[in-house]
């Protein structure tokens, strides 16, 4: 059994002071209007993922984050990582906008992105999207998950963003299976079976600060 991961799979568990709930990740849900709690997948992923950033900048954990925390910085990553009518629908986008939010806050976020297309005969290998997740949560880093169709694998939605953060593979060549972070919730969602039933593809996403406000 192959399993890879972040470091800290607890650093996402959220407080609701109000009811004492604890749940996973920023939750679309939590914001404000209603086009938000639509289309606001991609800057709830956005924001879980620069929370884990933070922590691996500062080595400042926030465990279990607040959701008060959580809905401040949804809305204020809502201003550059902004859906259009047709949601955010490409990594090429959602790479822009999240290096449009550090450029503002006086960061270098640096995104690697990698892409499977519509067509399915230039679609990239199971191994060759595992070696990307492989490399990038075992470098400690949460990979943003856009899934345009969601074919046979009814554990996730269609045309929505999710945070990954952990994948598993029983033996080499079997399925791989991935956890991710959606609806305030842990899944664990057939990236094989995602893969070989899509209609329409989708990507993934790392990110990393290359510099920050405070030199690093």
């Amino acid at each position: 059994m192959k399993t890879i991961s972040i470091s800290d799979l607890d650093a996402f568990k959220v407080l609701d002071s109000r009811t004492g709930v604890v749940t996973y990740g920023c939750d679309q849900e939590w914001f404000s209007t209603e086009w938000q709690r639509r289309a606001g997948c991609g800057p709830s992923v956005a924001s879980n993922i620069l929370i884990y950033l933070d922590i691996l900048r500062t080595g400042r954990k926030r465990t279990p984050i607040s959701r008060e925390f959580c809905t401040t910085l949804m809305e204020e990553v809502w201003t550059y990582v902004t859906p259009t009518e047709m949601g955010m629908p490409s990594t090429a986008m959602f790479c822009d906008d999240v290096r449009s939010y550090g450029e503002a806050k006086g960061d270098e976020i640096e995104c690697v992105s990698f892409d499977v297309p519509n067509d399915a005969a230039n679609r990239p290998t199971a191994d060759e999207i595992s070696a990307f997740l492989e490399k990038s949560l075992s470098s400690d880093l949460p990979v943003a998950f856009l899934n345009l169709c969601n074919g046979k694998e009814k554990n996730l939605p269609e045309w929505h963003w999710v945070t990954i953060i952990l994948m598993e593979q029983k033996t080499p060549g079997s399925h791989i299976f991935i956890q991710i972070i959606d609806e305030g919730i842990l899944k664990t969602i057939d990236l094989s079976l995602w893969l070989d039933t899509t209609s329409n593809g989708g990507g993934f996403v790392r990110f990393h600060y290359t510099r920050d406000k405070r030199g690093g």
